[in-house]
């Protein structure tokens, strides 16, 4: 592999080039991921055309290698969607964003126009003729359905509800919302707050844009930075207010928790707040235990492990205290829970469910939060269905896309069976791409599982 210097320099080809050989030199994802991901099906297929039938891998075919990355996280090399992120970019860098993929992943842009241009999502959803040419031209398979936007957001409420706006308090918790609960299921947000409010807290939500990860994954480096330093100010903020910081969904989660945090720990500015001599690198080691650390050699690893990667531009320590301090809602009211301080008068509520872990939480080494709090649900029959490498195949919009429908399709018909065979009431979950994914393929209705811990509360 190419160093750091050399790297600056390399085209995306070439770092796509460089990741294939990587992956064939380990060959572990040949036969653990056949299944669960389309980008390393293609991968080893055009591997052995160059090497085996000798016929050689073109700029076309590695262009398209680069759209099958859907930033899942079930790699077990985290280096490899990150660096396909970076040719990513680099292309998009050389060629611009294409209108229509800026449109597809632009959700509050998406509910504006729908709410501004109603008949157009209607032409788009059951016109014959218009159909298929607004499709064509948003690049949306013609099976699929947009979901449709609700006439108040998320936002509006809770403006409306004065939670834009912060209030004296004791239990004072700030609220991230998300794109997804934000603007299509904005019953989700209403569900936290209803929560938190049952549980005591006072709800702040401050200014805020779309995570960034759809465009870090589409290759826009420079919105994806700018979201991801704008959201961190604010959220940081209302840390230093002594808020506590909480998320709903899992995939903005893992953006701003865990990819935003990549290599931060390398940087000089960390090294020196844990006081690192000269000659070693100080690595966190929960395993270990809290405060615990590998000590490596810098001679060895300094020009392997640096703070040079996608997000090296936004401060280290920022990104670690964002990290450190923002939970997942599952995870702080289980939290609550374990300090006795969690409002347990659910009703009961005789549904048979089924609980699907979406890969951007399970990426997060949090268990199963939700799971554990759905069971305090008395009657509630609840059983987790899939394994961790089981997928719904959306991967955010990219099942909207139409070279990609298909295989998201595919991708997900392990899971699906799955579910079919349990046939549950309603399925729960945390992420809701999967919800759209689950929508368009089964007819089981799907909710949050705040939706239902809401439900259980509000039946009591």
């Amino acid at each position: 592999m190419a160093s750091s210097d050399d790297r600056k320099e390399q085209t995306p080809q070439q770092i796509l080039k460089d990741v294939m050989r990587l992956c064939a030199d380990c060959d572990t994802c040949r036969t653990m991921m056949e299944e669960d991901c389309a980008f390393f099906l293609e991968l080893y297929r055009l591997w052995d055309q160059e090497h085996e039938d000798g016929v050689p891998v073109t700029e076309s075919q590695l262009r398209y290698l680069a759209e099958l990355c859907t930033l899942c996280g079930l790699c077990p090399c985290p280096k490899i969607p990150m660096d396909v992120m970076e040719a990513k970019s680099r292309y998009i860098e050389q060629e611009g964003m294409p209108l229509a993929t800026r449109l597809l992943n632009d959700v509050p842009r998406m509910a504006r126009l729908c709410g501004t241009f109603p008949k157009l999502v209607k032409a788009m959803q059951s016109n014959k003729v218009l159909g298929p040419l607004l499709r064509k031209a948003m690049r949306i398979h013609p099976d699929r359905d947009l979901p449709s936007f609700p006439k108040q957001n998320f936002f509006e409420w809770a403006a409306r509800q004065g939670l834009d706006r912060r209030q004296a308090s004791e239990h004072q918790v700030t609220y991230f919302v998300g794109c997804t609960a934000g603007y299509l299921f904005p019953q989700i947000g209403r569900s936290v707050v209803e929560i938190l409010r049952h549980n005591g807290a006072t709800v702040y939500i401050p200014p805020q844009q779309c995570c960034g990860m759809p465009y870090l994954v589409e290759g826009d480096r420079k919105r994806t930075l700018q979201l991801a330093q704008n959201n961190m100010e604010q959220l940081l903020q209302a840390r230093e207010s002594g808020d506590e910081l909480i998320y709903s969904c899992p995939t903005c989660g893992y953006f701003l928790k865990k990819l935003l945090k990549e290599r931060a720990y390398y940087s000089d500015p960390f090294q020196k707040s844990v006081d690192a001599t000269e000659g070693e690198l100080k690595v966190p080691a929960p395993e270990k235990g809290e405060g615990q650390f590998w000590i490596l050699k810098k001679s060895m690893y300094h020009d392997i492990l640096k703070d040079d990667g996608y997000f090296s531009s936004i401060g280290p320590m920022e990104r670690i205290r964002l990290s450190d301090h923002l939970f997942d809602f599952g995870m702080y009211l289980n939290r609550l829970h374990a300090k006795e301080r969690l409002a347990t008068d659910f009703a009961a509520l005789p549904e048979r469910l089924a609980y699907f872990a979406p890969c951007h939480m399970r990426e997060q080494k949090m268990g199963r939060p939700y799971l554990d709090l759905l069971k305090l649900i008395p009657e509630l029959d609840i059983e987790e269905i899939g394994n961790d490498y089981d997928c719904c195949g959306m991967g955010g919009v990219f099942g909207f896309k139409d070279h990609f429908h298909r295989k998201s399709l595919d991708l997900g018909e392990p899971l699906m069976k799955k579910i079919r065979d349990y046939a549950p009431q309603a399925i729960v979950t945390d992420c809701m791409s999967c919800r759209l994914q689950f929508t368009h393929c089964l007819p089981y209705p799907v909710y949050h599982p705040v939706e239902v811990l809401a439900k259980a509360y509000r039946a009591a």
